[in-house]
């Protein structure tokens, strides 16, 4: 508890706390004090004035009998006359030898002790003096109850601090407990544990939320790689057994030379199909590790899609299929020529396979909201809508049989070029068929000019 950094920063923000209790206390204690000093004077200087005046019109003997009365006064200053060779006339104050002006002196009390009192001295007509003077003992009074409930407030300060702090610190300590109770049991191997949130939706109900999506992502890859694992297991074990029987058949001296020349072939076959997957498998890795960003260019988008379409078109017609392009003649984005080229490969041939022996494919450019959007449209069966989250998955067929050729990696491999490229691939239904769109991030190189179909079949 106490190596808690939420106690540490609350300590700190209490002595914080404090210092400026303490420095308030301060300001408020010297300007309460300086406010009363300059009242206290005014008020000194306000009864000379009054008893000078007495002076004036009463002459000497009114201004001592209002001196004696004042003096007699409870609760009210101290005053004093002299005659001009310092003879004391009336008041306590009288024969003190204070100077003119003002200056402190001892004063006895009732009691015996001796305090200073404020005097102020004023020369009156013909050479008398008059001084009217007091302690302060109501400014002590006022500081010392100041100072007093400032001492109060800063003990609540540390208390309010120290008790919040260490409120916070165990709060807080026990739902770091639970997110590190959660990181252990996920060392341990329980891919299942999350970390519950305390639904404050304050700082760490988020970090619970986003560890959370990321123990998520993290069972979600663990279950593909199983899954993966799985599929290489099943899509090797065939040829492998092919393989492994053709060269057996074969092994013995009996068998003719155009039987073994067959075999020799068929398993060269498999082994190029088996090659073909371990490529394809590292180009995937490849592609997902962002080693080609480096290969990034402006790149015309229609001209490659118009190079892939001259390409299939007359194999596409041979088979009674119809291969288009569409859209517009000039799209520029920023990409890799080969890997935007091989994704459009892809996806071409995954339509013309899974369309239909008369399927009708279109490949379409086109600026949406400034943004390129490179689709593949068939009219074939087209893909159920539990199938479609898990198109894009490696060696994931829509067949269960794997019967027809191919590894299951080419959307996959088209979903990991578009992720590279910061593009987004969905699924439409074309009714009929399928809509495969993907939609590049918007770029300044990205031009947006008028429709033009151009039809190649």
């Amino acid at each position: 508890m106490w190596r808690s950094a939420s106690l540490r920063l609350a300590a700190l923000y209490t002595l914080a706390f404090t210092g400026a209790v303490v420095v308030l206390g301060l300001v408020t204690l010297m300007t309460t004090r300086a406010a009363l000093s300059r009242q206290f004077d005014d008020r000194i200087l306000s009864e000379t004035a009054a008893l000078a005046q007495e002076f004036r019109v009463e002459g000497l003997n009114g201004v001592a009998q209002a001196v004696d009365e004042r003096d007699r006064t409870p609760g009210a200053l101290d005053y004093g006359l002299e005659a001009p060779d310092g003879r004391p006339i009336a008041g306590r104050l009288a024969g003190r030898s204070a100077s003119t002006g003002w200056s402190t002196l001892p004063m006895r009390q009732a009691v015996g002790d001796f305090e200073k009192i404020r005097v102020h001295a004023t020369t009156l007509a013909h050479g008398y003096r008059l001084l009217v003077g007091g302690d302060d003992e109501s400014i002590e009074a006022v500081d010392n109850l100041l100072a007093r409930r400032f001492a109060m407030a800063t003990i609540g300060v540390v208390v309010i601090g120290l008790v919040g702090g260490y409120g916070l610190a165990r709060g807080m300590g026990r739902r770091i407990a639970a997110i590190t109770d959660a990181a252990e049991a996920i060392i341990d191997g329980d891919l299942s544990r999350r970390v519950p949130g305390a639904r404050s939706d304050d700082d760490l109900d988020r970090l619970a939320a986003t560890f959370n999506r990321m123990l998520d992502r993290i069972a979600a890859l663990m279950e593909s790689l199983r899954q993966v694992s799985s599929d290489i297991a099943h899509d090797l074990r065939t040829p492998l057994t092919r393989l492994r029987g053709r060269l057996e058949a074969n092994l013995g001296a009996s068998a003719e030379q155009a039987e073994r020349t067959a075999a020799i072939e068929g398993a060269l076959t498999d082994l190029d199909a088996i090659l073909a997957t371990f490529a394809a498998l590292l180009r995937i890795a490849q592609i997902e590790g962002g080693a080609r960003r480096s290969a990034f260019q402006a790149i015309d988008l229609a001209a490659i899609a118009r190079t892939v379409v001259d390409a299939f078109a007359p194999s596409a017609e041979d088979a009674g299929q119809r291969l288009e392009l569409q859209g517009q003649e000039s799209v520029v984005i920023e990409g890799d020529r080969e890997l935007i080229t091989q994704m459009l490969v892809n996806l071409v041939e995954n339509g013309l396979r899974h369309a239909g022996p008369r399927a009708w494919v279109r490949v379409r450019c086109t600026v949406q909201r400034g943004r390129a959007v490179l689709s593949v449209v068939d009219d074939g069966p087209g893909v159920p809508d539990s199938e479609r989250e898990r198109l894009f998955d490696r060696f994931h067929r829509l067949e269960a049989s794997r019967s027809t050729p191919g590894s299951g990696l080419g959307l996959s491999m088209v979903s990991a070029v578009a992720k590279l490229h910061g593009a987004d691939v969905s699924l439409h239904d074309a009714d009929p068929g399928l809509d495969v769109q993907v939609t590049f991030p918007a770029s300044a190189r990205t031009l947006q000019l008028p429709n033009v179909a151009a039809t190649s079949s």
